[in-house]
C-alpha cells in the first residue's frame, strides 16, 4: 500500500503517539549518540522532591545532561546505560546491589561508594577523620568537640561522663546518622542526674559556645559553598547551675533558620577563611573517599580562629544551597570530561 503525500506517515518523522511511547532504551541510545550525559538517580521521595526541581532539570537539559529515575523494582544492570549513578538510599540490600553494579560496570561513576557513605552513618566514626588531621594553623585551628559514645544502659551514663571528665552542658545526638528526621534531633543536658533520661545508643558532645550561628559548608566535588544557619544560643555558667533536666530540640539547622540576611555581630557572622575551608574539604575528600557532603562548623565564641566540626552529612539538602543547579551540573559535566580524558591518555 502506498501512502499519500498528505498522510502524516509519509514523512520521516515518527507520529506523535510513537513519540510519546518511545522506550527509555531508545532515549538512552539517542542520548549517547548526541553525547548527552545520562545520570541515573535513586533517591528517597523526599530527596527527589527537594533536589530534582524543574529548574535543575531544565538547566541540565540545556547543558546536555539527562536525569533518569532508577526503577528500584528492576535489576540495576538492566537499566541504562548510565554515565553516572546518583543515589541516597539506605539499607544493606541496596548497598550490596550498588557494590555489585560498581564491580560489573567500572565505566560508570557511582556517587558515592556505598562503603564510604556508611562511614558517615555512625557518629562514633564520623568525626574521626577530622580528629586525625593535622592541618596548618595559619588560617585557624579545626578540631572536634570532646565526645563520648553510649551504646546501651542509660543508668551508667552519669558515671561514664564523670570518668572521662566531660564538662556540662552536653549535647546528645543519636548514634545513627541516617538522614532521617529523628537522627537530627538534639538534646541539651544541663545536669548529670538527668543523663539517665536519655535514650542510647547516642553520642554526647561537650557544648561549645558559638554565638548561636553555625556554618554549613556544602561540598560538591571541588566546589565549596558556605551558608549561615541559626543554632543553639550561648550557655553561661550561671545557666548551667540554675537549670536542670534535658531540653530537646528539633532539627536545628532547618532551612527556615537561615541567618545569611540577619543583623548579626560581625564577630559571629564572619565566615571561616576560604583557604582554611579549601584545605579542610580537600583533605576530607581524600580521607572519606566522598565528593558530595557537607560540614556543620561552629566558631568558638570569643575567638577568631578556633573552629569545631560538629557533624558531617552525605548528600545534604543541596536544594537549600544558593545556585546549586549551576554548581551541580558543572560538577557532573566535569566528572565525565575527566573520565574521558583518562581514557584517551591510554
Amino acid at each position: 500500500m502506498r501512502l499519500k503525500e498528505d498522510s502524516p506517515y509519509a514523512t520521516n518523522e515518527p507520529p506523535p503517539e510513537m513519540d510519546e511511547t518511545m522506550s527509555l532504551q531508545s532515549k538512552y541510545s539517542n542520548a549517547h549518540q548526541r553525547k548527552v550525559v545520562v545520570v541515573g538517580y535513586a533517591l528517597t521521595s523526599k530527596k527527589t522532591k527537594s533536589f530534582m526541581k524543574p529548574k535543575l532539570e531544565g538547566l541540565a537539559r540545556n547543558k546536555g545532561i539527562l536525569f533518569v529515575a532508577i526503577d528500584q523494582n528492576r535489576p540495576l544492570s538492566d537499566q541504562g546505560p548510565f554515565d553516572i549513578v546518583l543515589h541516597k538510599l539506605s539499607g544493606k540490600e541496596w548497598r550490596q546491589i550498588l557494590e555489585e553494579y560498581r564491580q560489573t560496570h567500572p565505566e560508570v561513576t557511582v556517587l558515592d561508594p556505598p562503603d564510604a557513605i556508611q562511614h558517615l552513618h555512625n557518629r562514633q566514626s564520623m568525626l574521626q577523620a577530622v580528629a586525625d588531621m593535622e592541618l596548618s594553623e595559619s588560617y585557624g585551628k579545626v578540631d572536634v568537640p570532646r565526645q563520648l559514645v553510649i551504646k546501651k544502659d542509660a543508668s551508667s551514663i552519669s558515671d561514664a561522663v564523670g570518668k572521662v571528665g566531660l564538662k556540662l552542658p552536653l549535647v546528645a545526638k543519636p548514634l545513627v546518622a541516617d538522614g532521617s528526621e529523628k537522627s537530627h534531633e538534639l538534646s541539651l543536658a544541663y545536669d548529670k542526674y538527668s543523663l539517665q533520661k536519655l535514650e542510647p545508643p547516642l553520642v554526647l558532645q561537650e557544648f561549645v559556645n558559638h554565638g548561636g550561628v553555625m556554618f554549613k559548608v556544602f561540598i560538591v566535588g571541588e566546589a565549596i559553598k558556605v551558608v549561615r544557619r541559626f543554632s543553639l544560643p550561648n550557655v553561661s555558667m550561671w545557666e548551667v547551675l540554675k537549670n536542670a533536666g534535658i531540653y530537646r530540640f528539633p532539627r536545628v539547622s532547618h532551612a527556615a533558620a537561615s541567618a545569611d540576611d540577619a543583623d548579626l555581630d560581625p564577630c559571629v557572622a564572619e565566615l571561616p577563611p576560604r583557604p582554611l575551608l579549601e584545605r579542610l574539604a580537600k583533605e576530607l575528600r581524600r580521607r572519606l573517599g566522598l565528593r558530595l557532603f557537607n560540614l556543620d562548623i561552629i566558631r568558638e565564641y570569643g575567638t577568631r580562629d578556633r573552629y569545631y566540626v560538629i557533624d558531617i552529612n552525605y548528600f545534604p539538602g543541596y536544594g537549600k544551597m544558593p545556585e546549586y543547579e549551576h554548581i551541580f551540573t558543572d560538577f557532573l559535566l566535569g566528572l565525565v570530561q575527566s573520565k574521558y580524558k583518562k581514557r584517551t591518555t591510554y
